[in-house]
């Protein structure tokens, strides 16, 4: 794991908020760890995070805050197939459509220099398009999925969903996203900010968000 990775850090929030004792290592993505052969050979996604679990190996972080859930039985991932069935289609919702336009073409294109394009033109239009989709999506997150009564986003108590997507979320505090024009999210995400452990896990992450300070984006 890499503690600044937006992937690694909801799981490392609920580990800790559920007290789970894990052994970890770093993988420094700003160094490159995670594109050198020894590191291949354990996830050839060369990417963070990973679990390790006796025989069983996961690379997706989805995955691993299930499988998490389900060892210690938490509530935050129920039983009951309906409530189960929300949590598995709010996650897939920030994975497969907040996060491609958000994270991919937005945030990411700004401030990964791998990410951004070729040309001042491509990168230009391809910012423009994840801007106004992510406004879309952030509209429909407040509208639909959270409104005005709703504490978590899949009801009155945490799951699991809400631990994934607020790391997703937070990706643009780096280029200073200001959520308060979608006030059920801003209060959601206020209410996450409000877990004991989220200094301490996010600590990294902040110092990301503080280098970051003086650059210029485009931002929400």
């Amino acid at each position: 794991m890499d503690p600044m990775s937006i992937t690694t850090r909801p799981i490392l929030l609920f580990l800790a908020e559920n007290g789970i004792e894990i052994e970890t290592q770093v993988v420094q993505l700003t160094t490159g760890q995670h594109l050198q052969d020894a590191y291949r050979a354990i996830n050839p996604n060369q990417l963070v995070p990973v679990l390790e679990d006796g025989d069983l190996r996961l690379t997706e972080s989805s995955a691993i805050l299930k499988y998490l859930a389900d060892t210690i039985e938490s509530p935050a991932y129920p039983k009951d197939l309906k409530a189960r069935a929300k949590v598995n289609e709010m996650m897939d919702w920030f994975n497969t459509n907040f996060y491609r336009d958000y994270g991919y073409n937005f945030v990411y294109p700004q401030i990964l220099p791998h990410v951004k394009r070729r040309s001042e033109e491509a990168q230009d239009a391809t910012v423009t398009v994840g801007l106004e989709a992510s406004k879309k999506w952030l509209a429909i997150l407040n509208d639909h999925w959270i409104g005005p009564d709703k504490p978590y986003l899949c009801g009155g108590t945490i799951t699991i969903a809400d631990y994934f997507a607020v790391g997703l979320l937070t990706l643009g505090e780096i280029i200073r996203c200001d959520f308060s024009q979608y006030p059920n999210v801003d209060r959601w995400l206020q209410r996450m900010k409000s877990l004991d452990s989220w200094p301490d896990v996010n600590q990294a992450f902040y110092g990301w968000v503080a280098a970051m300070k003086d650059q210029q984006f485009r931002t929400i």
